[in-house]
């Protein structure tokens, strides 16, 4: 997690009273309500929020659907080119979300949304990274405004109550990875006292949480869709839940930009897992920035021919020119799966000999489990891709 936060009003220890105005608050009790959003049950990460009115309170609650993502039947083992340049847009940043790939860890979904988010929305079963390919604005959360931009990963932990405001409707484009676990910081980038160690690949200063808690007081009827899982349920509270006026803890939304990513490089290639950005159960999100090529004089600058013995592993194409593959675009998404060896295009590796540094920025996971395309994936796939390696 990232460091300790804190915004607005607490009181002096935990669970102990903050008292406010008795004539503007619920029931002129005179005092805010504790909220205690906790993760590993009570044994990890958690955070304190002191909201006007009580949290819990609906006035109804409603069935909506279940999310039925099925995988595309009778599929070889192959690599696949899924060119989610071509997904159309659709629906808002929510509703727009397109299944593309899953397992029991994640669900990887591509949004080209249409149209603005008029209803909050809250994961209530999984932390959520949101790449942003295209776009920018905020995000306003229960714990306050985040302001997004092209290039961050927005991590927004289960249970944040959310709505994206962007700049510019009609220009937004997201990868979303649904993570049934919580979203960290590698371990092994942080000292035993908790801070980010001297020479890993990001520091503190690049991560960035609200900048503004911006308190709705208002007694009015509020709906947030939840989805749990594969339920979708609408709960109608009879207040604005954006009542927070002050909180603090580990457990709270941010951002990090992919161009703050420092990649380490070496007289020979170095390994994804000196791209690392974060760690989940189950799989590990990489960043390729840009970054100056290998200098052994000998050196091959792009990556060996390798097999996954036990990952599947996926690139999101974001920008540059891709030294290894021929044939992709921005928002290209490869899946090398784990049991065949894959690697650089035929003609890639003399062509990189002489280059000096890399422009390309992508987003990479691997999992442990093996990942399932949909039909929607599938309807944009390359079925020639695994013949590309085929000299000519």
């Amino acid at each position: 997690m990232p460091n300790y936060r804190q915004m607005g009003q607490t009181p002096t220890k935990r669970h102990t009273k903050l008292s406010v105005d008795a004539s503007k608050s619920f029931l002129g009790e005179g005092m805010a309500y504790e909220h205690v959003v906790t993760t590993a049950g009570f044994n990890r990460a958690y955070s304190i929020l002191y909201h006007l009115r009580p949290p819990t309170r609906n006035s109804r609650v409603e069935f909506v659907r279940n999310l039925d993502i099925q995988a595309a039947e009778k599929l070889p083992l192959r690599q696949h080119h899924i060119q989610s340049q071509n997904l159309p847009r659709s629906g808002d940043p929510i509703l727009g979300r397109v299944p593309m790939m899953f397992n029991d860890d994640l669900i990887c979904w591509r949004v080209r949304p249409e149209s603005s988010q008029n209803e909050l929305y809250r994961n209530g079963a999984a932390d959520e990274v949101i790449f942003i390919q295209q776009g920018s604005g905020v995000i306003e959360t229960s714990q306050g405004i985040l302001p997004y931009r092209r290039g961050d990963y927005v991590v927004l932990p289960r249970t944040t109550t959310y709505r994206f405001l962007p700049d510019e409707i009609g220009r937004e484009d997201h990868l979303v990875l649904e993570c049934m676990s919580p979203v960290r910081i590698p371990s092994r980038y942080q000292n035993e006292d908790g801070q980010m160690l001297l020479g890993c690949p990001y520091y503190e200063r690049d991560f960035h949480g609200p900048v503004d808690l911006a308190t709705i007081n208002k007694e009015v009827q509020t709906t947030v869709l939840i989805k749990d899982h594969d339920r979708l349920t609408r709960v109608t509270m009879p207040h604005h839940p954006f009542d927070v006026i002050g909180w603090d803890g580990f457990v709270y939304p941010y951002t990090f930009n992919a161009w703050d990513f420092e990649p380490l490089t070496g007289t020979i290639h170095l390994p994804p897992p000196f791209q690392q950005t974060f760690e989940c159960r189950g799989f590990v999100i990489c960043t390729f920035a840009p970054r100056y090529l290998d200098h052994h004089p000998d050196a091959i600058k792009v990556p060996y021919a390798h097999s996954n013995v036990e990952a599947d592993e996926v690139l999101f194409y974001v920008e540059g020119q891709f030294g290894s593959r021929r044939g992709v675009e921005q928002c290209s998404m490869t899946l090398h799966p784990g049991g065949i060896p894959h690697g650089p295009h035929p003609g890639t590796i003399q062509a990189s000999m002489d280059a000096t540094r890399t422009d390309e920025m992508a987003v990479m996971f691997d999992t442990e489990r093996k990942l399932f395309l949909t039909q929607d994936a599938m309807q944009l796939d390359d079925p020639k891709y695994p013949l590309s390696w085929l000299e000519g």
